[in-house]
């Protein structure tokens, strides 16, 4: 029962519930399977929290990679100094990528590139601004989402090399397209993804060109390229854990450290209403989207924006005003839709903190 609190009357909700307790034991537990801690580039994106950053850094990370300039700023503000935004940088983006890097003189900051249009871009405020930009060359080894096929990174890489302002910095593949939970048969898939970017390497080191660091994978791979020494390893998940992935990827073993609590708020012709809707979870997923702590559940008869109703054995014993736990099946964007977390010390919520990186700001 580690996730029960003391003071449930005291807790708005919807909301999340946090434990650094277990974000540490999961900093820990991500440490171990990378060998050594700077081979770890954890992903941002998961908790988008200035506290979790700095937890980060306490174990001693000083990678990291973001999504968005917002998880880059914050990440910078709290002892991040090697920030890949894995990203393609395109219209004001590319300004405020600049500010952001003078605020920051300390940090080393690098960006994604999958096209000759997004290096001219880059290369031309670069020279406005006379400040080098750090690239690593986006691969698309199957995800077919952003990124460049290795036979044509190799043209690509040949062209960044030779524009003064751009400095290539290393090679990103995210292998985000392996979903497969039996390790021996997702290992495979991974490695046999991974030939062609080994051919592109091999190419690039023959013609003189450094390919510098590989960054690679997310969760699911997380621990299939952690045996290959040269590559740097790019988990999110694990930092908070969730449902899903603890069910389809059995063989890590992460401490779920972020639960959403909630209340029942009706009971309608026999089934009980939560105010668990779509804004307080992430709802991209097919039901069930939680795995509840103390409650049975026979099916989702529907979910709204702010109500989500459940058939469940346990109705008798249930009443408007009583609080539950559950966790999500997709942390990240469950994360995303909330202001603030409470922070739980000593079974207890004791304060908040805020999910700064969810803002996106725009300024003329």
């Amino acid at each position: 029962m580690w996730y029960k609190i003391k003071n449930e009357a005291d807790v708005f909700t919807p909301s999340v519930l946090i434990y650094p307790d277990r974000i540490d034991e999961n900093i820990r537990r991500m440490i171990k399977i990378a060998g050594d801690v700077s081979r770890l580039r954890p992903h941002v994106k998961t908790h988008k929290m200035a506290e979790v950053v700095q937890l980060q850094v306490q174990q001693k990370i000083t990678k990291f990679k973001c999504a968005t300039l917002t998880e880059m700023e914050m990440t910078a503000a709290n002892g991040g100094t090697d920030i890949l935004l894995a990203y393609p940088l395109l219209g004001p983006d590319i300004k405020k990528y600049f500010s952001i890097v003078t605020k920051f003189p300390q940090v080393k900051f690098s960006v994604l590139v999958d096209h000759k249009q997004t290096a001219a871009d880059l290369t031309e405020e670069a020279k406005k601004q006379q400040q080098k930009v750090n690239v690593f060359i986006d691969i698309d080894n199957g995800m077919h989402r952003t990124g460049i096929e290795p036979e044509p990174a190799f043209q690509l890489a040949q062209t960044i090399s030779k524009k003064p302002w751009l400095e290539l910095t290393g090679l990103h593949i995210y292998d985000g397209h392996i979903h497969v939970s039996d390790l021996k048969t997702r290992e495979t898939k991974c490695e046999n993804d991974f030939k062609s970017v080994d051919e592109l390497i091999q190419k690039l080191k023959n013609t003189g060109i450094e390919m510098g660091e590989l960054a690679c994978g997310g969760t699911f791979t997380f621990p299939i390229h952690a045996k290959y020494k040269n590559r740097t390893l790019c988990p999110g998940t694990p930092i908070l854990w969730d449902a899903g992935y603890k069910k389809n990827i059995p063989d890590l073993d992460f401490l779920n450290a972020a639960v959403l609590a909630g209340r029942v708020i009706s009971k309608p012709y026999g089934k009980v209403c939560f105010d668990l809707g779509h804004k307080a979870m992430a709802s991209e997923m097919p039901h069930p989207r939680l795995e509840f702590m103390d409650l049975l559940v026979n099916g989702v008869e529907n979910q709204s924006e702010e109500h989500l109703v459940l058939s469940t054995p346990n109705t008798e014993k249930l009443n408007p005003g009583d609080f539950i736990y559950a966790i999500p099946i997709h942390i990240c964007p469950t994360i995303a839709l909330h202001e603030q977390v409470y922070v739980v010390e000593n079974r207890k919520a004791v304060k908040t903190w805020d999910v700064i990186a969810r803002k996106r700001t725009f300024n003329f």
